[in-house]
């Protein structure tokens, strides 16, 4: 069955390195549609005018707004594994994140939007008890999941021992960690963020060689993961400059 991307953002950026085999369809002419079908020209994608209710049934009942990105032959994305990258990675520093459990796929997006911004040079999650590509992941992510590196492993703890091999330091982020900003994160950085519920899990946490935490002063007691993720990955970089 074809894939269907029906949010802005997502469009947009898969129109920016189309796959082949992709149709643009369009039920209204307003400015934000009337450049999704100019960058659709420009990548040689075929626009197919259409009404609502056309869109309404392509994309199988999920709300649009006035456009719809048609996917044949599935969506490029930034697919590697653990193996590829460290063979390929040269550089003295580096942010790779790891999630441990994070099942929520609005969560996953938006790490995947904040991995984006802060330019991680790899996401890595679990085969099971995980998020996965999907549209929903694709469209809380802003298209980010089109740009960023990712991979799927079978065995969290075992990627992290091959990073630690590879000259990574582990930091785990817990609410009762050291502060984040008083922390060393410069270097070769693995960042592993615990599910939206338990957090990390006791294996993982024992590998980490350090637990990290985001101080706060609010009534609740903690942050979303998301929200955590693009905090410490912004800290990350700040001290790696």
């Amino acid at each position: 069955m074809p894939e269907t991307i029906s949010n802005f953002h997502g469009i947009e950026e898969t129109l920016k390195d189309p796959p082949a085999g992709a149709t643009l369809y369009a039920s209204k002419k307003n400015a934000r549609i009337t450049a999704l079908v100019e960058l659709a020209r420009r990548g040689k994608v075929p626009v197919t005018e259409t009404t609502d209710s056309e869109l309404g049934r392509l994309s199988a009942g999920r709300e649009h707004r006035g456009a719809l990105l048609v996917l044949t032959e599935g969506r490029k994305q930034r697919e590697t594994s653990l193996e590829e990258f460290l063979e390929t990675f040269d550089s003295d520093r580096g942010l790779v994140v790891l999630l441990d459990g994070v099942t929520d796929p609005q969560n996953y997006g938006a790490i995947l939007r904040s991995a984006d911004q802060f330019s991680a040079d790899l996401v890595l999650i679990p085969a099971r008890r995980s998020a996965s590509d999907t549209p929903a992941v694709f469209a809380a992510s802003a298209g980010a999941a089109a740009w960023v590196p990712h991979a799927v492993v079978t065995n969290l703890n075992r990627a992290l021992k091959q990073l630690k091999d590879s000259g990574f330091w582990i930091y785990g982020a817990d609410m009762n960690g050291s502060v984040a900003w008083s922390s060393k994160l410069t270097g070769k950085v693995a960042l592993v963020l615990g599910s939206e519920g338990k957090g990390l899990s006791r294996l993982t946490r024992d590998l980490c060689d350090q637990i990290i935490s985001i101080p706060t002063s609010g009534q609740l007691d903690s942050l979303n993961v998301s929200v955590s993720a693009g905090v410490l990955m912004y800290e990350v970089r700040r001290q790696q400059g």
